[in-house]
């Protein structure tokens, strides 16, 4: 595939978790890692949380089996270069590029992740919500280590991993300017996001949020879900429940409903388009 130093790109955001946006409609780009983290550097590059090339599905082997349900893939990389399964915001600013570039015209569309196929709605108030599928808990405990402090944890996978601590202050998740420790490495062998969580009332919580690959965010899709997720079987809660998440850059809602799937419902805006010479 060619390579082209100058490469046009859109940036958006979903509750402060911002994102580069790469069409690629036919599959002709390649990004390397080293070019993702110029991209995202937020000194040298863009700046940005993770980068999302917008491709065809059927033009990309490792999903083309969705094209029949999904036209569009969305292949996330994180800040650091590296590939993820998929990302709850970064899928609502997917569709939303989608939506205001004409490429979907239905207010219901599905998307294809690497954790699979995603049924996206457009709200009337103009939030977009995303099926982001039944989590699951991997076998063992966990323990996040933050300075001194060992804190216990629970694994929820939705496709990320993420490791959900509740705290009495969101200050104890320290300044978070390196990873918190993660124990024993068999419960999460791939790393894992790591959420603090406070309890404001019922039905609300608030955290900060650790992503691998990045580092502090001001908000996580799949983290928000995760969080709400770990809030729910904490008070024996029945299905159907919706939960408030506020992050550092705004507030999520996730509803489980009565099959177990998580909905995750929030604000997505497009902010600037451009060109970027790559290195």
């Amino acid at each position: 595939m060619a390579r082209n130093p100058e490469l046009r790109f859109v940036k958006g955001h979903g509750t402060g978790n911002d994102f580069i946006l790469i069409p690629d409609f036919e599959g002709e780009i390649e990004i390397s890692p080293e070019q993702v983290r110029f991209l995202c550097d937020r000194h040298f590059g863009l700046g940005a949380d993770g980068v999302i090339r917008v491709v065809r599905t059927a033009r990309v082997p490792e999903v083309a089996s969705m094209a029949d349900t999904a036209e569009w893939f969305m292949d996330y990389r994180n800040a650091d270069g590296s590939i993820s399964e998929m990302c709850g915001n970064g899928s609502r600013v997917f569709a939303r590029y989608l939506d205001a570039t004409g490429l979907i015209t239905d207010a219901e569309v599905s998307i294809a992740t690497r954790g699979g196929l995603r049924a996206v709605s457009m709200e009337s108030d103009l939030s977009i919500s995303v099926d982001m599928g039944v989590p699951t808990t991997p076998s063992g405990t966990a323990v996040v280590t933050v300075g001194s402090r060992q804190l216990p944890a629970v694994g929820v996978m939705i496709p990320n991993p993420h490791a959900v601590t509740f705290v009495e202050s969101l200050d104890d998740a320290g300044d978070l300017l390196t990873s918190p420790g993660i124990a024993p490495a068999s419960v999460f062998n791939e790393g894992a996001n790591v959420e603090f969580v406070v309890i404001r009332g019922e039905n609300h919580i608030a955290m900060r949020v650790f992503e691998r690959g990045v580092g502090e965010t001001l908000s996580c899709g799949t983290g928000a879900c995760a969080a709400a997720f770990a809030y729910l079987r904490r008070i024996d809660a029945p299905a159907g429940q919706e939960v408030r998440v506020d992050v550092t850059g705004g507030t999520l809602n996730i509803t489980e409903t009565e099959a177990g799937h998580l909905l995750l419902r929030g604000p997505a805006d497009l902010v600037a388009r451009g060109t970027v010479l790559l290195p």
